[in-house]
């Protein structure tokens, strides 16, 4: 049988691979779960919603500050294929690291098709730049800021960290203590063949651009990469990629997939204050 793309002769095995929905008894668990936790933490932690970063109404990021001034600084970028959701469905991820006395900001960005995976990349660089620049604002040090995402959001975390943000933002070149990508794309070419191409409408151009485990630059920030260890192989095989990357180009990273989570659990550590996740960015973040 002729090859559609690598080993994958139809549409439906890639699906299989990036689809994770196909495996859970019930599809609608993770939302339901995503849209609970993120209502309990707008309802009992501290909040600025909504603060615009740009020019759009879909630019806008939300913050949980910490308790005390000076706070490290943890910005998580959400997911949803670059097509679904929203920063207010994961306002949960508040709910661990603001015990631990981190400032944690959610960013909000426009979906596709209505704009193209370039213009995510771009806007997500622009709430990053926003939040370095405004954050002391809000209580939080500008030093010690981290960043992570998940699934798309990994992808957008691997583009953050690729950026030139000394020539392009006149900030420091490696403004980030640390990354965590959770389950991220970091070569998004299969997703051509698969079930989310009429809405994310790759084509040659927006995969070179935005395949970030191909263009990898030297870069200080120390990385967690990580997905679920119940994923499907085609996310333990992205996240090894570019791992693979990144050390190619002397940067640190480690290679860990969260045991047993599926790709909506792989998350659920950021709303825990004494998980592995919370502990590992305390710790780079001096939390």
């Amino acid at each position: 049988m002729r090859s559609l793309y690598r080993e994958f002769s139809a549409q439906s095995e890639i699906d299989a691979q990036y689809n994770p929905s196909i495996p859970l008894p019930d599809p609608n668990a993770p939302g339901r779960h995503f849209v609970a936790t993120a209502e309990r933490a707008r309802a009992t932690l501290p909040r600025v919603l909504d603060v615009p970063y740009g020019p759009t109404l879909e630019e806008t990021l939300d913050i949980f500050p910490a308790a005390l001034a000076k706070a490290p600084v943890f910005v998580f970028i959400h997911g949803g294929y670059w097509r679904a959701l929203s920063s207010k469905t994961f306002s949960g991820v508040a709910l661990g690291l603001q015990a631990r006395g981190i400032t944690t900001v959610v960013i909000n960005y426009a979906l596709c098709p209505r704009v193209t995976i370039d213009e995510i990349v771009r806007q997500t660089r622009a709430a990053l730049a926003w939040t370095l620049r405004n954050i002391q604002t809000y209580g939080g040090d500008p030093a010690r800021v981290a960043i992570g995402g998940h699934s798309a959001g990994g992808h957008l975390t691997a583009m953050a960290l690729q950026t030139e943000w000394a020539a392009d933002y006149g900030l420091p070149q490696d403004p980030f203590v640390a990354a965590m990508p959770f389950s991220g794309l970091y070569d998004i070419e299969p997703l051509r063949y698969s079930y989310l191409q009429p809405a994310i409408q790759l084509d040659d151009g927006i995969i070179r651009r935005n395949s970030p485990a191909f263009s990898v630059r030297p870069c200080k920030t120390p990385l967690w990469i990580t997905w679920g260890g119940a994923e499907t192989r085609e996310f333990a095989r992205q996240s090894a990629l570019y791992h693979q990357a990144w050390l190619a180009a002397g940067n640190a990273a480690e290679l860990r997939a969260v045991p047993d989570a599926n790709h909506f659990t792989v998350i659920s550590g950021l709303e825990d204050a004494n998980s592995e996740v919370c502990n590992w960015l305390a710790d780079k973040l001096a939390a």
